[in-house]
């Protein structure tokens, strides 16, 4: 929702307040792990003095490229956020990834 609501707000992008309902679903139809998020959101916002109504573009609320990047950043910083505060448990195969240099060497393809 962060990464939706700040990018709405960018004056470059549709520069309003958005709305979201959003649910977290953790396994896919099959049935197998597959976590994932179902958001419904207006096809707009209010201005940000809440007056008026500003509608998205015809094609597409948001662009997805400017989503994927910072939902990516914020995520990866959180994640680590909470490694550095051992919040995290690695266990089985992934026990090797306890070590700071290792969980990094292990981020990396994706940041």
């Amino acid at each position: 929702s962060e990464t939706m609501m700040t990018i709405a707000a960018d004056p470059r992008h549709l520069g309003a307040r958005i709305g979201i309902t959003a649910v977290l679903h953790s396994w896919g139809s099959a049935l197998t792990h597959h976590p994932h998020v179902h958001m419904i959101v207006p096809g707009g916002g209010l201005s940000p003095d809440g007056q008026r109504w500003i509608s998205s573009r015809p094609a597409f609320l948001l662009p997805v490229r400017v989503l994927g990047k910072l939902f990516r950043r914020l995520f990866l910083t959180r994640l680590l956020a909470l490694f550095d505060a051992d919040r995290l448990v690695f266990r089985g195969q992934l026990a090797p990834l306890a070590d700071r240099r290792t969980f990094l060497r292990y981020l990396a393809p994706v940041r």
